[in-house]
């Protein structure tokens, strides 16, 4: 165990081991078990911004794998083998942690099997899987079936402008290169394919404003605002198929902003919207639906935000392979994840980790150490023995 993590488990008040979380040298073993080893990952504080000490830790047992490759982006790492494979393998995971809430250093639960911290499912469980298994097949001996890419990377849970993996997509484009990405974000151990596009948008509503005493001389707004929401009311959303995955989409109002007084007609209003679209339509095409719509109304729609979803990919022979060694079963994403980021260049990508999704973020953060050693022994026959 690393000399930082006892430092960590050492009888300190709550304050005390969020600080020294942040300033410890890490030392990752990547031979130890890999529940002990989310431990130390968990131990050490890496929220959004503050990935620095977890990244170095990381980099240098990277590089201490002599068949491996590490290449360094600010606080993203990549890992890679080159071993004249024909295909080659992505597997990726983010650092980062929403802010601590009196969750470090990490508490297993030997009764129930649980693993309590800040990250332990969302998704040091998943970096500690990939980290097990690059110390496991970038040393001389090993036998990967495939080439391997390991990417660990900065600032997820935050805005997606500051995004590692988008930066490293972006200027380092080489280094993501693949015939599958496994994005290891908690899945509860179940292949989640592709995901589902989101768009946001503005829908404006004018009117003309009056004292509300003599509210026949004005127009009122946000009573324009009706059509809109009886129209998302009777929406129906469309389920498509996609190589045996079902999407189903959903087109929201989130949010309803209007009114100046409380003696004012107001003379604008709006309503703010999210579609949530299966990948077979681009961004494009999802605007110009939501256009459709809302066709008929008098209303101006405002685009404010969009990301394009992952088609699954799983016809490819490297996504197919992986589906046979989960069992065959495979669901389609709801949501949207940085798989995108993969699909947007062309290689299939999946969603696989321990964890589950619905724990992620809470002050009771938690994973199954049983899922963790599943999730690894799952990919580990699967990159090749």
């Amino acid at each position: 165990m690393a000399d930082g993590v006892e430092c960590l488990r050492a009888p300190l008040d709550a304050s005390d081991l969020v600080e020294a979380a942040k300033k410890v040298t890490v030392e990752l073993d990547l031979t130890t078990d890999v529940v002990e080893l989310t431990r130390t990952l968990c131990d050490v504080e890496s929220v959004s911004g503050n990935e620095r000490h977890l990244a170095d830790g990381v980099q240098a047992a990277l590089r201490r794998l002599p068949h491996v490759e590490v290449l360094r982006d600010g606080d993203a790492i990549v890992a890679r083998t080159s071993l004249g494979r024909p295909e080659r393998v992505v597997l990726a995971g983010h650092l980062d942690t929403v802010p601590i809430a009196d969750n470090v250093p990490s508490r297993l639960d030997e009764a129930t099997g649980l693993l309590y911290g800040c990250g332990t499912s969302d998704m040091k469980s998943g970096d500690a899987v990939m980290l097990r298994l690059a110390g496991r097949f970038g040393v001389p001996g090993a036998v990967p079936a495939h080439d391997l890419t390991f990417v660990f990377y900065d600032n997820e849970e935050v805005e997606h402008a500051k995004n590692g993996l988008g930066r490293v997509a972006r200027e380092r484009r080489g280094w993501l290169y693949g015939d599958l990405a496994i994005l290891l974000e908690p899945t509860d151990g179940e292949i989640e394919a592709g995901c589902q596009g989101t768009l946001r948008a503005v829908i404006e509503l004018k009117g003309r404003r009056a004292h509300s005493a003599r509210s026949w001389l004005g127009v009122n707004a946000i009573h324009g605002a009706a059509g809109v929401l009886a129209t998302l009311a009777a929406y129906r959303p469309r389920e498509v198929d996609i190589d045996g995955c079902t999407y189903r989409e959903g087109l929201s109002a989130v949010r309803v902003d209007g009114g100046v007084a409380g003696n004012v007609i107001p003379d604008a209003a709006s309503v703010t919207i999210n579609y949530r679209f299966a990948p077979d339509r681009s961004v494009d095409a999802a605007l110009q639906h939501v256009h459709d719509v809302f066709d008929g109304l008098d209303v101006r729609i405002e685009q404010t935000d969009a990301a394009a979803g992952a088609l699954p990919g799983l016809s490819q022979p490297a996504a197919k392979a992986l589906v046979e060694a989960a069992g065959g079963q495979v669901r389609a994403k709801y949501g949207w994840t940085d798989v995108s980021r993969f699909a947007a260049r062309g290689i299939p990508a999946v969603n696989f980790g321990p964890g589950d999704p619905n724990l992620a973020h809470r002050r009771d953060e938690r994973v199954q150490v049983a899922a963790i050693t599943a999730a690894a022994a799952m990919l580990r026959p699967y990159l090749g023995g």
